[in-house]
């Protein structure tokens, strides 16, 4: 005879389809990872985009090997994270195989889940923190263009004598906003090529003809600059893309791994030639 005392140990003794405690274990020592390894990735400089000067002197392989290196840290460390939560999970009452390891896989899902909004929240909350950082370039009358074509403009404005507190930050805002046309399918205008040699050669005293062949090379220059910048954009989101994909594979793949290991079933394949490649460089060492 089944009694309500029974139906409540029976109830006790099933944990919930979804614990959260290795749930969250797992998905800040995933983000965890992650932020150490962009980290790393940011100081050797492996950066696919920046706001440095630098990124113009980035090769097609540098944007390649720092895409590649975004979606390896991105596997590694869902996979750590997936892994802990698979392995410390509180098994559930006997049942069939192919159940305990769906129960293994969603809780390495919802480790990937909460990692990805932990880290989009991290990355607002620096993002927000720089762009609220008081600088000249953050002025009312500063354009979208400073932060990316400083070079250009600095070179546009740039004079041999100029009168001292000359401010140029409205020319220059002015300017960059121009120049940002020259990515553009029409590019430059006319009327606003022909407006920029005025204003340069009033803002640093040029010969016509002198102003006119800055203003041409300036405009050729952040052409090659936004093209770039696009260029780097496209690779920084297919990358991302990529990055968050694989690491919910990677997530299901070692959540189920780690339930395995934590059940005392015999691990896959991959893991095994993993540990004993491990454990020879250990020896060898």
């Amino acid at each position: 005879m089944i009694t309500e005392s029974t139906v409540a140990g029976t109830l006790e003794a099933e944990p919930r389809y979804l614990q959260w405690t290795p749930i969250i274990a797992g998905a800040l020592a995933a983000t965890a990872l992650s932020l150490i390894l962009v980290t790393f990735a940011a100081a050797v400089g492996l950066g696919v985009s920046s706001t440095a000067p630098t990124w113009r002197d980035a090769s097609a392989a540098l944007w390649l090997l720092s895409g590649i290196y975004l979606i390896l840290q991105a596997v590694v460390s869902f996979a750590l994270g997936a892994y802990i939560a698979g392995r410390l999970r509180r098994p559930s009452a006997a049942g069939p195989s192919d159940e305990v390891e769906t129960r293994d896989g969603l809780h390495g899902l919802t480790v990937w889940a909460l990692a990805v909004v932990l880290g989009a929240t991290v990355a607002a909350f620096v993002a927000a923190a720089a762009v609220n950082r008081p600088s000249p370039s953050t002025a009312a009358n500063a354009s979208a263009a400073e932060p990316l074509l400083s070079y250009e403009l600095d070179r546009l404005f740039r004079a041999a004598r100029r009168p001292p507190n000359v401010d140029l930050r409205s020319d220059r805002a002015e300017a960059g906003r121009i120049l940002l046309t020259s990515s553009g399918h029409s590019g430059v205008s006319n009327e606003d090529r022909g407006y920029l040699v005025q204003l340069v050669g009033s803002a640093t005293g040029l010969a016509a003809a002198d102003a006119e062949r800055r203003v041409d090379n300036v405009i050729a220059n952040a052409k090659t600059a936004l093209n770039r910048s696009r260029r780097s954009t496209v690779i920084l989101s297919f990358s991302l893309a990529t990055a968050v994909l694989l690491g919910a594979v990677a997530a299901w793949a070692a959540a189920c791994a780690g339930g395995r290991h934590r059940d005392g079933a015999p691990l896959p394949e991959w893991m095994v030639h993993s540990n004993r490649l491990a454990r020879r460089r250990i020896v060898v060492q």
